[in-house]
């Protein structure tokens, strides 16, 4: 078994949620997000994140709007739209049972 392998698809599948996790406090840009997620230990390259962001505002996940920085161009902020909101909400629901499947396998 390639345990390396089996990490990053865990990784590569958590990685919409810990998104949406994200932006459910406040609307972000990519380098905030790529940021922190590093702070969480989970390490994401812009060509990994800008894909997926398009993907999720394609299905009406994310919304974005364009803001001005004082350091240089105008930035897309990305945020939840409501069709959004629900989906975390079914998705936190899920990870609560899988984590708690998890804790009860591993006793």
């Amino acid at each position: 078994m390639n345990v390396e392998n089996t990490k990053a698809q865990m990784r590569k599948g958590m990685l919409e949620y810990c998104i949406m996790l994200l932006l459910r406090h406040q609307p972000c840009y990519a380098n905030d997000i790529i940021s922190k997620l590093k702070e969480a230990d989970m390490i994401v390259v812009e060509g990994t994140l800008y894909p997926l962001l398009n993907r999720l505002q394609k299905d009406k996940i994310l919304k974005y709007e364009w803001k001005e920085s004082t350091q240089g161009p105008p930035r897309k902020y990305y945020s939840l739209t409501m069709d959004g909101e629900e989906v975390l909400r079914q998705l936190n629901q899920s990870w609560q049972e899988l984590s708690n499947t998890v804790s009860k396998l591993s006793e």
